[in-house]
């Protein structure tokens, strides 16, 4: 289960942040998680609240938002939020898509006292 480690690097960063900010406590993580980041937004949940204790997030809120898939279709420029991962652009029907949005995960804000 690899959301360990995810969590693990997720402290340090946040450890390193808190730093810079002269901040001694974060009250709450907000992360981005897409759909096809490969993460288990339950499993990372999961590690978040179980690794954070006596850690600068102890007792800190983990807020996760969700990223669908959003591909463009190359042959007729259209943006496009897929409900399935089906690599097919609703649009024109063409399969020739790239995906710019949902394969990664961010930390996207820390509230620090």
């Amino acid at each position: 289960m690899h959301e360990f480690s995810i969590v693990s690097s997720l402290l340090e960063m946040c450890e390193k942040n808190a730093k810079q900010n002269d901040a001694k406590k974060i009250t709450k993580v907000e992360v981005k998680i897409g759909k096809l980041s490969g993460v288990e937004p339950h499993l990372l949940k999961t590690a978040f609240e179980t690794f954070k204790e006596k850690t600068i997030c102890d007792g800190a809120e983990f807020v996760m938002h969700i990223q669908d898939l959003v591909i463009r279709c190359n042959t007729c420029n259209s943006e496009s939020t897929l409900e399935k991962n089906e690599f097919c652009c609703p649009t024109c029907k063409g399969n020739d898509v790239s995906v710019i949005d949902g394969e990664e995960m961010y930390l996207m804000r820390l509230e620090m006292e």
